[in-house]
């Protein structure tokens, strides 16, 4: 018999969690297994990624009232997730994001249990697993709200969770010992895993990204790659590149992505007088752009495992980082303090305290720490080229597609056997 996993989240943006389950749902089709895609609706303001299903073959069902923000709609939503269950009697109900997670994993529980076995002291036999390819426990909420969302992840997690998936140890240590979702028994470490092929030639292809945004062979390009959004920080980007830019004329910034605070940001580079040193490039639903890069920055407050690190990594880029959530695993060890930044061993790190990065004295500190290490990855290019040495055969090890699709397989087994004649 096979296999019906049912995986459910929140929306197809821009970004790694689309693609992950996008993958995840073509990888797990066949003889053995059958996977349904459920998916809410992309918000005005975030780039649509279901093209990427359909490029796959994945067609999903979508729920229009299933967005990101809470709702009214959200009941709905659960109405028709339990509806989606009952019709498609899944052996596994796997949450991504944390909408999702909330509403799939109620459903899930009250699939589970109502049903007439339940009164000889019997359920259905489907299990429950979370991802959290980040988390919301800083940095994106007021401290009550936030605290109310960890009050219903907690309550979730004893409930109507078998397993919960966290995709780096430093993920692990954040979400289950600092702020105690879970017990230790219900986790498990999956990095991610994508399609490294891609990756491993766009320096080809290269020149002509530059040529388009006008950057010549002689300058340094230092990218960020990303959703216009206030977690990923790009206003601190912003005041990054014009500190760097003041010291080194032949420096320039590119950001890649699109969002809500695209035009926000236009007017803070207008008004930190840096037009001239900074491109918005927009989306882009290819990766030749990573050819044309010389550096990859990532300055978010909080993160899971950023993919864009990991495929700077795998296209022989350097980077550079805010040393939040999985990005310290991605770096490795480190190696070397310096003057407000780390050399590790497959890049740079910047400590930056996030609780107060906000206020005007630590934004400042935090800003010249990055420029620091910045300026002194451009400067050293034995540096650059050893840490991208390291960091391709890195994540090339550890974060491919097939090791991914493995481990899932892996764990759906493991969980369904113990208790199923599957």
């Amino acid at each position: 018999m096979k296999m019906k996993i049912v995986r459910i989240i929140a929306r197809l943006n821009v970004g790694g969690p689309a693609r992950h389950v996008i993958w995840l749902t073509k990888a797990l089709q066949g003889e053995k297994f059958q996977s349904v895609l459920v998916t809410g609706t992309v918000p005005d303001g975030e780039e649509d990624m279901s093209y990427f299903a359909y490029e796959n073959g994945i067609t999903p069902m979508v729920i229009p009232e299933m967005s990101r923000e809470l709702s009214i709609r959200d009941l709905v939503s659960f109405i028709k997730i339990y509806k989606i269950l009952l019709r498609e009697k899944p052996d596994i109900i796997h949450t991504h994001t944390a909408k999702a997670g909330t509403l799939g994993r109620l459903a899930g529980f009250f699939y589970k249990w109502l049903n007439w076995k339940v009164f000889i002291g019997k359920s259905r036999q489907v299990k429950l697993i979370h991802t959290y390819h980040g988390h919301i426990f800083h940095s994106y909420y007021s401290r009550l709200k936030t605290k109310f969302f960890l009050l219903i992840e907690k309550t979730l997690a004893f409930f109507a969770t078998d397993k919960i998936v966290v995709i780096s140890e430093k993920q692990f240590e954040e979400i289950h010992e600092k702020f105690g979702v879970g017990r230790r028994s219900q986790f498990v470490v999956i990095p991610l895993g994508i399609d490294f092929l891609p990756f491993l030639d766009v320096k080809k292809d290269g020149k002509e990204f530059r040529r388009e945004i006008r950057v010549r062979d002689d300058e340094i390009l230092v990218g960020i790659v990303g959703r216009l959004t206030e977690i990923k920080n790009h206003k601190f980007f912003l005041r990054v590149a014009k500190l760097c830019h003041e010291k080194n004329r032949k420096v320039k910034f590119v950001i890649i992505g699109d969002g809500h605070l695209r035009a926000e940001l236009e007017r803070l580079a207008n008004k930190l007088g840096i037009n001239d040193a900074v491109v918005f490039a927009g989306n882009r639903k290819d990766i030749s752009f990573y050819g044309g890069l010389d550096i990859v920055a990532l300055t978010s407050l909080n993160e899971g495992t950023p993919l864009s690190l990991i495929e700077a990594m795998a296209s022989g880029i350097p980077v550079i980082s805010t040393m939040v959530g999985g990005v310290v695993d991605l770096l490795g060890k480190e190696l070397n303090y310096l003057d407000g930044f780390i050399i590790c061993e497959r890049g740079l790190g910047v400590q930056i305290d996030t609780e107060t990065i906000e206020s005007h004295a630590n934004s400042h500190t935090n800003e010249r720490r990055f420029c620091n290490g910045l300026i002194y990855l451009i400067e050293n290019k034995d540096l650059r080229q050893q840490l991208t040495e390291r960091a391709r055969d890195f994540v090339l090890s550890v974060y491919s597609k097939e090791r991914l699709t493995k481990d899932l397989i892996n764990l759906y087994e493991n969980l369904l056997f113990k208790n199923s004649n599957l």
